[in-house]
């Protein structure tokens, strides 16, 4: 049956490839369009929204980090290159030469040297054709753009935090920022406000105008779009799911004492690559032991697991969608006593936070039914003084959204269908804690992404095993990586 599973995923996987090697299930134009549309609907009557692109963020000397874009810009437009502005307006402008547009595109400008360098840019030409754009403009021209902001009832952006550098390429994001900056002249203000702001801009000719700058509503608006997932989102959500569930399970059957922290994070990183996931979702966490209550431990340098739980909070990101699944396996593939006490804990109160995740319910609910169940068994275990004692054991909430970003944008308000939740209680019990030193050093988070639906919750993680004897029986099985030996280094 396992293999079967196996089979038909990399069927699927290969289906999705073109001739050319490259993948084509990315999100459609037609989807970026419409939710470009959905936004306009929520925008004020008279408004402007304006998005820049993520920075390029430098690693090192002359060496930058690899390039993602901002996840509400990639939301909207399909568009992966930096130096870029979208403008977007809640009704129909009319150019100088008659012609009608609703939104504008500026990208970065083709370059063959640059290009030679860092890879193909889509430019004006791509952006209409794989994008679906009518209005695209070079980056450049943003720099001399005629958009009289001061006759729009509110422009909306989001907040400002600097975190770019000044290139030599004149329409660099410094630029384009700046750009914008001098044109609702607020270079004044902090970079990180908050809320609606007035600002008075003194024209050349007539009286004072004042630009009316909100910073808050599109976080608001983009929550709004964001938190609910239309099916051509769930299918790229769907796999990245899955590819991570298979790094759980490929790795419980891998795993022995011998291996380190970082072989462990390896392996995982290698399943995702093999099922052709661009990315992790966020840094991976392999905590052995007492590393595992850090609970986003990512130095992943521990030697030797021997004979610790090792706490696995990974996921796989598929086309710009993160999951998050973690499980706590033992490192010698059988759970010692009091490590299977404190694990079945957890599972008990993932499955009482899995159950209280349906429509109508929220955040707080599925965190309650998680803990009332912790704070029980802790003092049951002798670990806690009575159930309503005071602890860090649980230190974290039970659940977030997750989408484009593993924390994803929401409302914060009640569950819909067709929102991914994770569910993920703990417990994490770190070396000269308040209590008999048996339990020392035992850290256990279970995870899953759960599907809000009319009928109930859905768990999209479920392939990877929870359950003890489950997890035990897999780590039983005969592994891919097990004839994996490389040379010996002196």
């Amino acid at each position: 049956m396992k293999n079967l599973l196996i089979i038909n995923f990399l069927i699927f996987s290969y289906s999705v490839i073109a001739q050319d090697g490259k993948p084509q299930d990315y999100l459609s134009s037609e989807f970026h369009e419409g939710r470009r549309e959905a936004l306009r609907e929520k925008m004020p009557s008279n408004s402007v929204a304006v998005f820049f692109a993520n920075p390029v963020r430098n690693r090192a000397n002359d060496v930058d980090y690899v390039y993602h874009q901002d996840p509400d810009f990639y939301y909207l437009t399909g568009y992966k290159e930096p130096h870029a502005v979208l403008v977007i307006f809640s009704e129909e402008q009319k150019s100088n030469n008659g012609e009608d547009y609703d939104e504008m595109l500026y990208v970065q400008e083709r370059n063959p040297q640059a290009e030679m360098w860092t890879g193909y840019r889509l430019g004006v030409e791509g952006a209409k054709k794989d994008l679906g754009f009518n209005t695209v403009y070079n980056g450049k021209e943003f720099l001399n753009n005629k958009i009289d902001f001061s006759e729009f009832e509110s422009v909306l952006h989001k907040p400002f935090f600097n975190d770019y550098r000044d290139s030599r390429d004149p329409a660099d994001l410094a630029s384009l920022v700046m750009t914008f900056k001098n044109q609702v002249h607020i270079n004044e203000i902090q970079n990180n406000s908050r809320g609606s702001l007035g600002v008075e801009v003194k024209q050349e000719e007539g009286p004072t105008k004042t630009v009316n700058i909100d910073t808050e509503s599109l976080k608001t608006y983009m929550g709004e779009l964001r938190q609910i997932k239309l099916p051509e989102e769930m299918k790229l959500l769907k796999k990245a799911v899955r590819i991570s569930a298979m790094g759980q399970i490929e790795v419980m059957k891998a795993m022995h004492p011998g291996m380190s922290e970082a072989e462990v994070q390896g392996l995982h990183e290698y399943v995702y690559k093999k099922y052709g996931s661009e990315y992790e979702g966020y840094p991976s966490i392999v905590g052995a032991g007492n590393n595992g209550c850090v609970l986003h431990y990512i130095e992943n340098n521990k030697t030797k697991l021997e004979q610790d739980l090792v706490l696995m909070d990974l996921g796989a990101e598929y086309h710009g969608y993160t999951a998050d699944v973690t499980r706590t396996i033992p490192a010698n593939g059988k759970y010692n006593t009091e490590q299977r006490a404190i694990y079945d804990l957890v599972y008990k109160a993932q499955e009482a936070g899995i159950a209280a995740a349906v429509v109508g319910n929220n955040s707080s609910d599925t965190h309650k039914a998680g803990q009332e169940i912790i704070n029980q068994g802790l003092y049951e275990l002798g670990i806690i003084s009575s159930p309503d004692a005071q602890h860090m054991y649980f230190p974290h909430g039970t659940s977030h959204h997750i989408g484009l970003d593993v924390h994803d944008l929401n409302t914060r308000g009640s569950y819909q269908s067709n929102m991914v939740i994770t569910v993920e209680p703990g417990i994490y019990i770190p070396e000269g804690s308040d209590c008999d030193e048996k339990w020392w050093g035992i850290a256990v988070r279970i995870e899953d992404d759960i599907l809000i639906t009319e009928n109930g919750p859905v768990n999209l993680s479920a392939e990877a095993p929870r359950k003890a004897q489950e997890i035990e029986a897999m780590m039983r099985k005969p592994s891919v990586f097990d004839n994996l030996k490389l040379p010996e280094l002196n």
